[in-house]
């Protein structure tokens, strides 16, 4: 794996053949604001001479709104692949995740006339990554949205050739998750046992509070990969230092790795500090919280001979903003590498939770 330096920051790049996939990571300099934020963008998606495969705003508010014409021009009109999820960006604390390819075709995905997706192929595989899914039926209950974006989910994938089975991570950005993630996750459960989903591979999966512009129940994504021949597996990975969230309600795995003839990709599910019977570590001490869910996240990329400085995308969910040093704080005192990072403000799905984790790691053979 490569660090391109494009407009003053290093960009993580896989290079195969001819094809190239760029990880972008992008947040504010300063008080930067959304608008600048998002031309920055652009000129990295320019300068990369790339396709937008996927694009994750993170954190910003309902005013920045008002900027978002300014991001879809700069990304390439209005056929733009956002996952838009918003907060109140307090103490500035949002970014941008950019998904972007070269050297390789990429074919647009729409539903109901907008854009909520991207496909490409490379040698090995074919890729599909869907973002910003929303339920059509907004005066529908919380359950039946739920429902309506798992149906979502299945019904792309069928189009492009896929089953849910080929689903290696998910993410769910529910409003107001501490009122009803019990209903999520017994919808959840309801469609995986009806996909069968259980007898097989089980998605790493992120669920946490976030907005969305519609004001629907949830905004989702996902991303899936058809493999080209046997020698590509898809496998579940056990965190070391934690217990299977199936245990408690939670139908996810801990990480998910994708092993292909010359590199690795793990996918390491929203992670916090839970211990290995299943309930919340150090309630009441953010700092503690930090703690325990790095080491968390280090022993699984541990377990996969990887390390923090092959992580290639992160996002950092904090409760409440005035904690938003400690992430710096830990990384500063254990001497991490520098590694892509978003750090926002949101409820983790617990209310004795305060920090939370994603991590997407990427190690060649």
């Amino acid at each position: 794996m490569e660090k391109q330096i494009v407009v003053g920051m290093e960009v993580p790049t896989l290079s195969r053949g001819s094809t190239q996939e760029h990880f972008v990571t992008l947040t504010p300099e300063g008080n930067e604001s959304s608008e600048s934020l998002f031309r920055r963008a652009g000129e990295v998606v320019l300068q990369l001479g790339g396709q937008v495969v996927s694009v994750e705003s993170l954190g910003m508010s309902a005013a920045d709104r008002t900027s978002l014409e300014v991001l879809t021009a700069v990304l390439g009109g209005g056929d733009v692949p956002l996952g838009w999820v918003e907060n109140a960006r307090t103490d500035n604390l949002c970014g941008i995740h950019l998904w972007v390819v070269s050297g390789t075709p990429v074919t647009p995905i729409h539903l109901g006339g907008r854009r909520i997706g991207t496909s490409f192929g490379d040698r090995d595989c074919r890729y599909c990554r869907l973002v910003g899914l929303l339920p059509t039926d907004l005066s529908a209950g919380l359950s039946e949205q739920t429902e309506a974006i798992l149906r979502q989910m299945d019904t792309v994938l069928a189009n492009r050739g896929m089953v849910f089975s080929d689903v290696l991570r998910t993410w769910f950005y529910n409003t107001d998750i501490l009122a009803w993630y019990d209903d999520f996750n017994m919808v959840r459960n309801a469609f995986f046992r009806e996909k069968k989903v259980f007898d097989g591979l089980m998605p790493a999966s992120t669920g946490v509070g976030g907005r969305n512009m519609v004001g629907a129940g949830l905004i989702a994504g996902l991303t899936a990969v058809k493999a080209g021949d046997d020698r590509i597996q898809a496998f579940a990975v056990p965190s070391p230092l934690q217990s299977c969230a199936s245990g408690y309600g939670s139908s996810f795995s801990r990480a998910v790795e994708l092993d292909l003839p010359d590199h690795r990709r793990l996918y390491v599910s929203g992670t916090a500090s839970i211990d290995q019977v299943g309930d919340t570590a150090f309630v009441g001490d953010p700092e503690a919280q930090v703690g325990r869910t790095m080491d968390v996240v280090q022993a699984i990329l541990h377990s996969r001979e990887m390390d923090w400085v092959d992580v290639t995308r992160s996002l950092a969910y904090f409760k409440h903003a005035r904690d938003a040093g400690l992430f710096d704080a830990y990384r500063a005192n254990r001497g991490l590498p520098l590694f892509p990072a978003v750090v926002v403000e949101n409820d983790i799905c617990r209310g004795d939770l305060l920090f939370e984790i994603e991590v997407d790691a990427l190690k060649t053979k």
